[in-house]
């Protein structure tokens, strides 16, 4: 299981109970939401929806979920100023109707993810548009630690 805390920007695994590890995370830098176009953090229960990205090296950038071939320094700065999304992602989808699943509050529909970030050094602030993002080498141990269908709860 995975916990993360917007207010303290941090994310625990858990195993069997016990937390193997605490990791300095960030998100959204508006209010947390659930609403569609809110570009705010979910809360509530979810599950990890979907792994993408194993065996990418670190720093791979992915456009729709696709790697683009190129590390995030490869990028002009114009395209690198904005929030790329790096190395693995950990796509959600929520497990409450109406809070976080269906309708106009569906996590997995809002592509929200856990993800690297090519803003390693503005980690812990928040920054997302209502992703969850690590630095890179964060979410490659993570990645191979979880799998699909483990849960995530996500609180303000």
């Amino acid at each position: 299981m995975l916990v993360v805390r917007i207010g303290t920007g941090t994310l625990q695994f858990y195993r069997a109970g016990v937390m193997v590890r605490s990791y300095a995370v960030s998100t959204s830098r508006r209010p947390s939401s659930n609403i569609k176009g809110s570009l705010g953090t979910p809360t509530g229960l979810h599950e990890i929806a979907e792994r993408i990205g194993a065996g990418q090296p670190p720093g791979m950038v992915f456009k729709s979920r696709i790697p683009t071939g190129r590390h995030f320094s490869e990028f002009a700065e114009s395209e690198a100023a904005g929030q790329l999304i790096t190395s693995r992602i950990l796509w959600l989808r929520g497990l409450e109707p109406g809070v976080n699943r269906g309708g106009e509050v569906d996590s997995y529909d809002r592509y929200i993810y856990v993800h690297g970030t090519n803003h390693e050094d503005r980690i812990g602030e928040p920054m997302s548009a209502g992703c969850i993002e690590m630095r890179n080498m964060d979410v490659i141990e993570l990645f191979e630690e979880v799998r699909a269908g483990d849960q995530v709860l996500i609180l303000a």
